[in-house]
């Protein structure tokens, strides 16, 4: 793949900033692009141009740019792919899926432009009420500003842009100075779908010189945030009077039940544990197993991991790519040695070459390690035993984080029990924690989140306001 060079862009045109950002391969290290980044002048030209930007396109426009975008990039699938491996180092196999993923979003909200939710409200209802109808209608807002991270560079902004056009709301983008290529090339799908260039800009820069501005900024109404805890909250303590979106981390558990069908309980917790190398707030970050059938369970998941082959992200063979950076890679290896140290075992993978890897299951893993007491954002599975659904249900529940959960069980008054008492945004039974469709609710309380729900629809409503109305009605 030749070296991309690219700027950011203000309402589709180049910043005027002179600083460059390169962009390196996880894998080997070798440069994959470069990026010219934004000056302090760009920033407050992007906001000039969201807020004065005027009416947007029409409901069928909206929606004819989004679907129009969605035709191109399944036109050019395969080079979206493989700008997203280069830069995070995620295998084909992933990348190919987030392609597919992102258009659905397209899909989705191209229908959603063109749906109007709103409502009438009969006002001769009570003995207080008059001969009047009101009404409500969606507006958009003048700006937003969308912040996205490094591990699903492309669905992660489509999840923001394309909610915020169906709504017909102007926005900034911040991508990952990690992962920034594939939303840049995103950007200029969406213009040459007709997108207005003032409803657009993309930055990237020093973060007091771009996100800190774009944040703090009172003609910004909203802030969506996908990324850390420690970001999020220091985003929601600056902001402002304004409305905040976050999507945060996860620490997420697959509980298997004593009556669980153990071979799909073995598949989901490989899928959910090492897809994307295990670099999703969804990811699987604890695997709680009745003590009955953990033996049996562990042997099949080590049997199923040996499945999972770590190496060069470009190899169609290749089934775990790299994390985003070798100190990701050391971090993840730290952890793991340190479970081992306080008693656990490592019974398969485990190894690290630079920024790779290798998918590993460890068993006996003390409730205290912090591998599973904070988020591990890497191919780990570490199964702890669990006498029963209570113990379960508790330990789950034990942590600052409340994402998404997925239990593996036969019995449903066991399913309902653990959708009642779970305490995070998302129960899947019989499925891995992270699996939604892409018009769907999600979002996590506690420190995944402040219970906002994104998804296409939901996302929608953050990126508008509604206004009532009322007229005479005889």
């Amino acid at each position: 793949m030749n070296v991309m060079e690219l700027k950011c862009l203000v309402a589709g045109k180049p910043v005027t900033g002179q600083d460059t950002l390169t962009v390196r391969n996880p894998y080997h290290g070798g440069i994959v692009g470069t990026v010219v980044v934004a000056s302090p002048a760009d920033v407050e030209a992007a906001i000039t141009a969201a807020c004065g930007a005027g009416s947007p396109p029409s409901r069928f426009e909206r929606s004819v740019i989004l679907e129009k975008t969605r035709a191109a990039l399944e036109e050019r699938s395969e080079e979206f792919a493989r700008t997203i491996t280069a830069e995070a180092g995620l295998c084909l196999r992933e990348t190919r899926y987030e392609v597919g993923r992102t258009v659905d979003v397209l899909r989705f909200a191209a229908m959603e432009a063109l749906r109007d939710d709103g409502q009438i409200f009969s006002c001769d209802i009570s003995a207080q009420g008059k001969a009047r109808k009101i009404f409500t209608l969606r507006e958009p807002l003048r700006c937003a500003v969308a912040i996205t991270p490094f591990n699903h560079p492309l669905n992660q902004v489509a999840h923001k842009l394309a909610p915020a056009i169906a709504a017909g709301t102007p926005m900034i983008l911040k991508p990952s100075e990690k992962t920034p290529l594939v939303a840049l090339k995103f950007a200029s799908l969406l213009y040459e779908a007709g997108l207005p260039p003032a409803m657009l800009s993309v930055l990237l820069g020093p973060t007091a010189q771009v996100a800190e501005p774009l944040v703090r900024d009172e003609r910004v109404e909203s802030v969506s945030f996908t990324g850390s805890v420690a970001v999020g909250k220091r985003i929601a303590s600056t902001a402002g009077y304004k409305r905040i979106v976050l999507e945060l981390g996860g620490n997420d558990p697959l509980i298997v039940l004593e009556d669980a069908d153990l071979e799909l309980a073995a598949h989901l917790a490989a899928e959910g544990s090492f897809r994307n190398s295990g670099q999703r707030c969804t990811a699987i970050k604890r695997i709680l197993v009745q003590e009955s059938v953990a033996e049996e369970f562990t042997a099949l998941l080590v049997r199923k991991t040996a499945e999972y082959r770590a190496g060069d992200p470009f190899d169609e063979n290749t089934r775990v790519g790299t994390v985003i950076d070798e100190a990701s890679a050391i971090y993840l290896e730290t952890v793991v040695r340190e479970a081992e140290t306080a008693g656990a075992r490592v019974l398969i993978g485990g190894r690290r070459q630079g920024a790779l890897i290798e998918p590993t299951v460890i068993a006996d893993v003390p409730r205290d390690c912090r591998m599973v007491v904070h988020e591990s954002f890497g191919p780990l599975a570490p199964i702890l035993k669990v006498r029963d659904l209570e113990d379960a249900i508790t330990l789950a529940n034990g942590t600052r984080y409340g994402l998404s959960s997925g239990v593996v069980t036969r019995r449903m008054d066991w399913a309902l029990e653990a959708v009642r008492r779970l305490r995070c945004g998302t129960v899947n039974i019989n499925e891995v924690p992270g699996f939604r469709v892409e018009n769907s609710p999600f979002g996590g309380i506690k420190d995944s989140g402040l219970g906002i729900k994104e998804g296409v629809i939901e996302a929608i409503k953050c990126f508008s306001t509604v206004k009532t109305f009322s007229l005479p009605w005889s």
